[in-house]
This record gives C-alpha cells, sequence and structure tokens, in this order.
C-alpha cells in the first residue's frame, strides 16, 4: 500500500527561528516555503535524501499544529507515507476497521492530496497518507 516515507512533520513555534538550524548548522537546502490556509500552518520543506523534512508554524492560535505545541511542545507531530492512489488507500484502510480523522482527502502543502489516521489506530504516531501529482 504505501510507497515511500514521503515527509517527517515537525511541530515548530517559530518557523524562521526554526530554519537557521537546519539550514545554518545542518547545511540542508529550504526548497521552499508555503501557507496553507485549510491547514491553519505555514510550511518548509528542507529534503533529505528520498525524504523530506517538513517543519509546520501554525498561523492560528487555535490550529492543530498551536495545540500540539501547546500539549506536548515541539517536535515531531507525524509521518507522511506516500500512495499511488489515496482514495483506494483510505478504502483499504477502513474496511481493514483502521480508524481514520479523513475519510476523504483534503488539500495539503505541495499540492498534495493528505488523509491521517487517528493516532489511537496507529499505536500513537499520527500517520498522514500523501498522493503527490
Amino acid at each position: 500500500m504505501v510507497g515511500k516515507l514521503d515527509h517527517i512533520g515537525i511541530a515548530v513555534a517559530n518557523l524562521d527561528e526554526s530554519l537557521k538550524f537546519y539550514t545554518d548548522i545542518l547545511g540542508m537546502e529550504l526548497h521552499g516555503t508555503e501557507t496553507v490556509a485549510e491547514q491553519k500552518v505555514r510550511v518548509a520543506f528542507l529534503p533529505v535524501g528520498d525524504t523530506e523534512v517538513e517543519l509546520l508554524e501554525s498561523t492560528d492560535p487555535e490550529g492543530p499544529i498551536a495545540k500540539f505545541i501547546e500539549a506536548k511542545g515541539q517536535g515531531i507531530q507525524h509521518l507522511a507515507f506516500s500512495v499511488p492512489d489515496i482514495e483506494a488507500a483510505l478504502a483499504e484502510l477502513k474496511a481493514k476497521g483502521i480508524r481514520l480523522i479523513d475519510e476523504k482527502p483534503r488539500y495539503g502543502a505541495g499540492g498534495a492530496k493528505i488523509a491521517f489516521l487517528h493516532p489511537k489506530a496507529t499505536n500513537g504516531v499520527l500517520i498522514e497518507l500523501s498522493q503527490r501529482g
């Protein structure tokens, strides 16, 4: 069902400050930033090998990233796996009894179709499915 690890989502309080560590200290290359109003986030993409680090800053104090940071602090918020057909993947997971946050895909950063699986069904890890292109 899943292809590769698409990206690792990291919740940050200040995107610009956090980028300094990844670019200036680790030497990673920034491949752009984007605001996704629907998700209430501003994101930055930093490719590493065949995957990316996705830094997520909340644009709204009531947004999911702000709530995550409030509850758990900054850090890894989700793992995203690529799938070739997100609708088929969601149908298969639902048929297997996996609890979904999103039963239908929604718009994500980079033009991807995304959907989240409930952490209670994934041993406490927020899993995102991502279909690009």
